[in-house]
């Protein structure tokens, strides 16, 4: 149960985090942004607890992540509202959960480094930079090996993975749960950044290449690449989480 209760938490927090990123930028660019929720995207939702100026903010039934609505129709397709805007701005806004994950995991580890080892604010900060440089290195290793045929699989953990180790983390004392947390939102952040259809870097590279063909995607091909990139990560969320439990049964 601890288990369960720390990995919602956490991975609450971070993909809100993530979120508040995308939702604070648009709104800093003058883009409306009609929902910020609590919650799965597609589970339904309970109660609006606040709004301001145009933004509903709400709570879904499954308490877990979180997401914003750029459309002010709830049934219609928001990518369609939100390509209309300025590829500088859309470029800006999509990097922005990534740079708020980022900035958060090197508060929380900075945080959780200086009560841990007793040591300075400014040492635990370097610290943090170190960690972070040394964690997104070996992500992006990890990325390339597993692509290139020299990585394995099981250096990957899913959903029950995460799980079990947010239950350590948080059976060890607050001080650990922080520094996983910081960990979860800088792999989140830079996991995000990676040019895989259905995630952030992936709509940069289609910027990019608008950019240089000086003419905009159809909506067609975006709703192709975008089924195409989920499809893929829910069979790797379905192949990790296979591996997730056969770890636990040994």
């Amino acid at each position: 149960m601890i288990s369960i209760l720390a990995f919602l938490f956490v991975f609450t927090i971070v993909v809100l985090i993530h979120e508040f990123g995308h939702f604070i930028t648009a709104r800093r660019l003058g883009i409306n942004a009609y929902e910020f929720s609590v919650g799965f995207p597609f589970s339904p939702k309970i109660v609006t607890l606040f709004r301001h100026k145009e933004t509903e903010f709400t709570l879904r039934l499954l308490p877990l992540g979180g997401f914003v609505r750029f459309s002010k129709d709830e049934e219609a397709d928001e990518s369609l509202e939100f390509l209309k805007e300025k590829r500088w701005k859309r470029g800006i806004i999509i990097s922005a959960g990534s740079i708020f994950n980022i900035i958060f995991a090197f508060l929380l580890i900075a945080i959780a480094l200086m009560f841990a080892k007793h040591i300075s604010l400014f040492d635990a900060a370097i610290a943090s930079l170190k960690t972070i440089e040394a964690v997104s290195v070996g992500t992006i290793q990890l990325i390339f090996n597993l692509f290139a045929g020299n990585g394995s699989m099981d250096s990957l953990s899913g959903p029950i993975g995460i799980a079990v180790m947010a239950g350590k983390a948080a059976d060890a004392g607050f001080i650990n749960l922080l520094y996983f947390t910081g960990l979860l939102s800088l792999s989140l952040g830079i996991l995000n950044l990676l040019p895989f259809p259905a995630l952030d870097g992936g709509h940069l590279i289609i910027l990019a290449i608008e950019s240089l063909k000086k003419s905009p995607l159809s909506h067609r091909t975006y709703q192709i690449i975008g089924v195409a990139g989920i499809s893929f990560f829910i069979i790797l969320t379905i192949f990790v989480t296979y591996k997730d439990i056969l770890r636990l049964i040994a």
